[in-house]
């Protein structure tokens, strides 16, 4: 039970990642980099404290009582995820959309799955998978066949959009939140620029192991009022407050650049636009942003701190964001030969979903 709980709690947050830039397209008269801030205030500065509020009993004597080692590193894998996604605009200029995208996601999932398993192996800590615990047990293969079936999806989604693109080549190119983007096919810089963002991007996931010394504590507290219920399924909450500090010193100081570089500081009064809809549009997004992590964190409790939560939730990140291509009709026009390829990209996906839900079923 606890594993089917884990997976729907995964595809909550996966939907949420996937659909939160639909709010975003009502904003009117706003530049790019105004609503993203605006909306990134919500997700990395009001949201995550709101809910650790909510959620953790004392979340601020937790993290005044961690190191600073700890709180320095947790910070640090937040400004980097930061970057990471930041980049991804470039890898998406330089290579497409489609073969950008699949790129930076394939990469962000290996690494931010595989690489804190082989760190535990040279590390070891207690209650943490290894890499080689894994490739020795038949539920740690079974999970790693469910990220290699994964890729292939991607891949082949990939293949997809890069038959859409030639396709609809009059149509300008929007990458997977419905964001304009201006191609400037440069494939040696773009596979570049893409290897950066994808394995940055994989820095959420090292933040989390970081700053699991505060998950542990919010955790043990629970567990020791709760006897016998379980582990604390908010436990997470404490941590996110601090890997997002990082990202919000990131995507804040891009914003200010831009708003300064295309004069866009006046977004905010600018008296012509809708101001009170666009806050409230951006604060949603954002809002709904940050969701996609408080559910990944309800579903870690459930399936564990390995691989198998950050396989989950980039696979039904990739899958709720072409689901939505499909409703909205981003593919209309494109050959039955293209749809066909993304339907059996996405089938490949879902069949990843639950090769690595049942891996883990075999761990109980």
């Amino acid at each position: 039970m606890g594993v089917i709980l884990g997976v729907i709690f995964h595809f909550l947050g996966g939907f949420a990642s996937g659909s939160f830039y639909i709010p975003y397209k009502k904003v009117k008269k706003w530049a790019w980099e105004s609503y993203w801030i605006v909306g990134g205030l919500f997700s990395w500065l009001v949201v995550p404290p709101l809910a650790a509020y909510l959620t953790v009993p004392d979340f601020t004597d937790i993290i005044k009582n961690t190191s600073t080692s700890t709180l320095g590193i947790t910070y640090l894998f937040g400004l980097l995820w930061g970057i990471g996604g930041l980049t991804y605009g470039l890898g998406v200029r330089y290579l497409g959309v489609a073969l950008g995208s699949s790129i930076i996601l394939g990469l962000c999932m290996v690494f931010g799955a595989i690489i804190p398993s082989i760190y535990y192996d040279v590390y070891p800590k207690e209650g943490k998978d290894t890499f080689s615990m894994m490739i020795n047990s038949g539920w740690g293969c079974t999970v790693l066949a469910g990220l290699a079936l994964c890729v292939i999806g991607i891949i082949i989604c990939g293949k997809a959009g890069t038959m859409k693109e030639k396709q609809l080549s009059s149509v300008a190119a929007t990458d997977p939140h419905g964001v304009t983007v201006k191609t400037e096919y440069k494939f040696g810089l773009g596979l570049l620029v893409s290897i950066i963002s994808g394995v940055l991007s994989a820095c959420f996931n090292f933040g989390l192991e970081s700053g699991k010394p505060m998950a542990t504590v919010a955790n043990d507290v629970w567990k020791a009022a709760n006897s016998g219920e379980g582990e604390f399924l908010f436990q997470n909450n404490v941590t996110y407050v601090v890997v997002l500090w990082g990202g919000l010193t990131t995507n804040f100081i891009w914003c200010m650049i831009l708003n300064a570089r295309n004069k866009t500081f006046g977004d905010y009064t600018n008296k012509k636009a809708p101001l009170l809809a666009n806050y409230i549009f951006s604060a949603l997004a954002g809002t709904t942003w940050f969701l996609q992590f408080f559910f990944y964190g309800m579903g870690e409790s459930k399936l564990g701190n390995g691989p198998s939560s950050w396989i989950l939730h980039m696979a039904f990140i990739i899958l709720v964001a072409n689901m939505w291509g499909l409703v909205l009709k981003e593919w209309k026009g494109v050959t039955k030969k293209t749809t066909t390829t993304l339907i059996t990209g996405v089938v490949i996906i879902i069949l990843s979903v639950l090769l690595v839900g049942y891996g883990n079923s075999l761990r109980e």
